[in-house]
């Protein structure tokens, strides 16, 4: 009896085939809207441009520095591409307090700043002129590799004076207020970007990128000409380009209704961006707790 009670409770997160189907028809016709340039404003996956159109061969080699910001950690890395689909890696991890992820952007991008020059000296590379990749894991509308405009913070940041501000250039001034830094920001992407950049330098058939930890979002390679909001010069010599999904707000207008329950409405209501995010809060890693919102229901009821 209780067996059966306990079944009869986990059916509504149990997707059948015929919704499957249905979640992918509606997935697949949101992208089609966000490459579009008369749909992009009103689609739900918006699909940006980042300007990155070639893939690495794995032949590259040299010095670099790179940063990624994308939760309450933040990482700072010593990248040393060696060829042969080869690289060393020295990393470290730095916090982001709850106040610097609530405070004005100033004191985050200060803080990312410092913790750059506290890594520099500790591996020794004062006196180099080292270029920078910035990883950025928010939404952001790509204008170029080095400029990007966050349009909206997500995973529970809400630093005050950076939406929809170039996040390239908050970091150069923050690096360029220390005036003891040589290091120029070459270019700043997305995690997902990211991760399919590395995995492509291992291994080239490489062609989606897909991050699930605090966040989730997706990148993958498209064909230039099914690129409707790319300008019409990167599209002469070039035949793809990676597309950053930010898939993650997928369902805000409504089209993950019939697959959401009450504890999908009960965690983004307890959110501090309710109504946003709405597929990335199913499924992400920040949003976890939905496990014991399930768990008090069960008890709640008796079942177990």
């Amino acid at each position: 009896m209780q067996d059966q009670r306990l079944k009869d409770f986990l059916k509504e997160f149990i997707i059948s085939d015929s919704q499957l189907q249905e979640l992918y028809k509606r997935f697949t016709a949101e992208i089609q809207k966000g490459l579009t340039q008369a749909t992009h404003q009103q689609a739900d996956i918006k699909c940006y441009m980042t300007y990155v159109q070639d893939l690495p061969t794995g032949d590259e080699q040299g010095n670099y520095l790179a940063l990624d910001l994308g939760g309450t950690n933040f990482r700072v890395l010593r990248v040393s591409l060696q060829g042969h689909h080869e690289a060393e890696i020295d990393s470290k991890v730095y916090v982001v307090d709850k106040e610097l992820m609530t405070g004005h952007g100033t004191r985050l991008f200060d803080h990312i700043a410092n913790c750059l020059a506290e890594f520099v000296n500790e591996h020794s590379l004062n006196d180099q002129h080292l270029p920078l990749g910035f990883t950025f894991s928010f939404p952001c509308i790509q204008l170029g590799l080095t400029k990007a405009l966050l349009t909206r913070w997500t995973k529970g940041f809400q630093c005050a004076g950076v939406e929809q501000e170039d996040v390239g250039r908050l970091l150069k001034e923050a690096i360029a207020r220390r005036g003891d830094l040589e290091i120029d920001v070459m270019a700043l992407l997305n995690d997902t970007t990211g991760t399919l950049m590395s995995c492509a330098h291992r291994n080239p058939e490489c062609r989606i990128g897909v991050i699930i930890g605090t966040g989730c979002n997706a990148c993958y390679v498209e064909r230039v000409e099914n690129a409707d909001l790319l300008e019409p010069v990167y599209k002469i010599d070039k035949p793809t380009i990676l597309v950053n999904t930010e898939w993650g707000a997928f369902g805000e207008s409504g089209k993950l209704e019939f697959v959401r329950t009450d504890y999908d409405r009960k965690v983004d209501k307890d959110s501090l961006n309710a109504g946003s995010q709405l597929f990335e809060k199913m499924i992400s890693g920040e949003c976890v707790c939905v496990w014991k919102l399930i768990m008090s229901g069960i008890l709640q009821q008796y079942i177990i």
